[in-house]
């Protein structure tokens, strides 16, 4: 997810103040009972190339209304509140962290996209419903600066075990779980590896080894890390960070320079795998324009265009990837995943504990 656009990475889990609820009053309802109009509800990091979605306008006769609704938290709760008169047609950007929240609380109704065939089934976490569409996925890494580990002698860590080790002391800065996607996804990422009874001792043993806990990615990524363009001009002195697979080759495309190599690197050992979804809302009053628009994000052209806009890879069999997504941020060979139902029933008491051992 979403270098330039990336605020949306501060996903805020935990119930989040819901005066979000202000300005979805009648304006917003009428807007979408137009049956030429159709509502995408998103989180912040939405983006498309102007001309690909006026393509969809084009052929399909529907307007697009985008409403971005802060990070991907926020949108989701933001929209089980509203579900009964919902903002929107079709609600985009609930990742596989959240997604057991989502359904639970009826959020959509089932539509089968036309082209899931060409998805890969290891992303279609709701096979038997078809309540929600995947449309991209990502890993949630440790990034490392390559300057700093070269000028140390010092090889970069790869697991998640390496970052516990006294030769990276002080040297990680990750993201608060409760408040931020890519913190809650390392955590995820750590319970994966080791266990239910086993990361609180882990983070016992980074918490001793000097991690960092800043609120969001951005603050993280921009000003604590030394490795970004950002970061450096900042004074950031943490050579680690947990970001993203795709991270590197945001370094090399915003570069005002574009550099032979990219600047930084990722822990492959520390990778989490995040999947975001699109679905149809439950209530929405658009539900025609609505399907049309889920198809469309399953469309070759919207895959193809998504990574250079979001910083994701598509789900689409057979989708063109940048070659700087091959070159500087493959995928990450063995992420870790969790089912979306083993997040459900332990995530609000995983960051509870998180919370109490790590930032108290």
């Amino acid at each position: 997810m979403h270098h330039k656009t990336f605020v949306a990475a501060a996903v805020g889990l935990g119930l989040v103040a819901m005066s979000a609820l202000t300005g979805c009053g009648s304006t917003d309802a009428k807007g979408s009972t137009d049956s030429r109009t159709v509502t995408l509800v998103s989180h912040d990091s939405w983006a498309v190339s102007k001309n690909v979605l006026k393509d969809f306008e084009k052929r399909s006769g529907y307007k697009v209304r985008v409403l971005p609704n802060g990070d991907a938290g926020q949108a989701v709760n933001k929209a089980i509140l509203t579900k009964d008169n919902p903002q929107g047609d079709v609600f985009f950007g609930v990742d596989n962290t959240l997604l057991s929240r989502a359904l639970d609380n009826g959020l959509f109704q089932p539509y089968e996209a036309k082209g899931l065939g060409t998805v890969g089934t290891q992303y279609q976490l709701d096979k038997a419903k078809h309540r929600v569409t995947p449309i991209d996925f990502g890993d949630i890494c440790v990034n490392y600066d390559k300057a700093y580990f070269e000028k140390h002698r010092l090889q970069p860590p790869q697991t998640f075990a390496d970052l516990a080790k006294p030769a990276y002391k002080n040297l990680l800065v990750t993201e608060n779980a409760a408040t931020s996607s890519p913190g809650l996804g390392f955590l995820l990422g750590s319970a994966a590896s080791y266990g239910d009874q086993g990361w609180p001792d882990y983070w016992k043993k980074l918490k001793a080894n000097g991690v960092k806990v800043v609120d969001g990615w951005e603050q993280a990524y921009y000003q604590e890390f030394s490795g970004s363009s950002e970061g450096r001009k900042a004074g950031g002195d943490r050579p680690l960070v947990v970001s993203y697979a795709s991270s590197p080759p945001a370094e090399v495309i915003y570069a005002k320079k574009r550099p032979s190599t990219a600047p930084t690197g990722v822990a492959g050992g520390t990778c989490f795998r995040q999947i975001e979804f699109a679905g149809l809302l439950s209530n929405a009053h658009n539900t025609k324009g609505g399907k049309a628009l889920v198809d469309f994000l399953l469309s070759k052209e919207f895959q193809q265009d998504m990574p250079l806009k979001m910083f994701v890879y598509p789900v689409v069999k057979g989708a063109a990837v940048p070659a700087e997504f091959t070159e500087y941020g493959p995928v990450a060979k063995n992420p870790e995943t969790l089912a979306p139902g083993k997040i459900a029933a332990n995530r609000d008491q995983w960051v509870k504990s998180w919370t109490s051992l790590v930032l108290k």
